[in-house]
């Protein structure tokens, strides 16, 4: 029987021994942002370039750039994790370009057609395709090792699409850790909790029994209404800082997670407030 514990302090699963471990993607698992910011800055590119508003009308092509942009989530400060980019599937992000392109003048099926000709442009630059491949977050590899020795099942709930999600784990050989993935394939998707139900359902697990770490307000909602009793927030996968909901705890780097037997852990240790998120003696910034 184990736990984890968070900068020391036991995370118990109420009676239950912990049994399995879901992970978000991007942001979480993955140090996503290059490859997204070029993909939208691609998409961005192709879209001025289809609309064709330049020359005619250089207002609407202005404008079309800021909407895309911000429908994106994209600025100076980096991409904003909680953005359509970070976090919403392809369809929610084609969408999110067709509406941009309606509200310059497009009519609606127009507008949707060319968003799907700038995705189908720019597809592969997405993940693994990109020549800024997405990388683990730092000290991932040992944690995912040590829940392994412990014989507690990982898993992974995304919105990505389940060839991006196995592309990246085998890009860096780490598909063995995984025992299963919800994808935006399948249904309900994130946020909804019966996605977290559905995925502990494929892993033979009970929801009751589980520990989630994602990097959106969205997964941690989702987690606590399916009834996971361990809800974290992981903030380092980002260049903008990430603002998590303060009742959640949180971390900043996978060392101040520990994977220890129940018997070795304290019985009485400090809790830790909710939304504490200094480790101690650690730095993990991410270029």
């Amino acid at each position: 029987m184990v736990l984890l514990c968070l900068r020391g302090t036991p995370l118990p699963c109420g009676d239950r021994p912990l049994e399995a471990v879901l992970f978000d993607k991007d942001g979480t698992l993955s140090h996503s942002e290059p490859m997204l910011v070029a993909l939208a800055q691609a998409r961005v590119f192709h879209c001025l370039e289809l609309a064709d508003l330049a020359a005619g009308d250089p207002e609407r092509h202005r404008d079309l750039g800021e909407l895309l942009h911000r429908a994106y989530g994209v600025s100076s400060e980096g991409l904003h994790p909680a953005g359509t980019m970070a976090v919403a599937s392809r369809d929610h992000n084609l969408v999110a370009t067709a509406t941009a392109l309606v509200q310059v003048g497009l009519g609606w099926p127009e507008a949707l057609a060319m968003a799907e000709a700038v995705f189908a442009r720019t597809d592969a630059l997405h993940g693994q395709g990109s020549e800024r491949r997405p990388a683990p977050t730092p000290g991932l590899r040992p944690l995912l090792e040590a829940l392994r020795q412990a014989g507690v099942r990982c898993a992974v709930i995304s919105n990505d699409h389940v060839d991006g999600i196995e592309a990246f784990l085998a890009a860096h050989d780490l598909a063995s850790y995984v025992h299963a993935i919800w994808s935006a394939e399948h249904q309900p998707r994130k946020p909804d909790p019966a996605a977290v139900r559905g995925l502990c359902g494929e892993l033979g697990v009970a929801v009751e029994s589980c520990a989630l770490i994602g990097d959106a307000n969205s997964d941690l909602r989702m987690a606590r209404a399916a009834g996971v009793p361990v809800v974290l927030g992981y903030r380092a996968g980002w260049r903008r800082p990430v603002e998590l909901d303060g009742s959640f705890l949180q971390l900043d780097h996978w060392q101040e997670l520990t994977v220890v037997p129940q018997s070795a852990s304290p019985l009485a240790a400090p809790s830790i407030p909710a939304g504490a998120s200094q480790p101690v003696g650690i730095s993990s910034p991410i270029d």
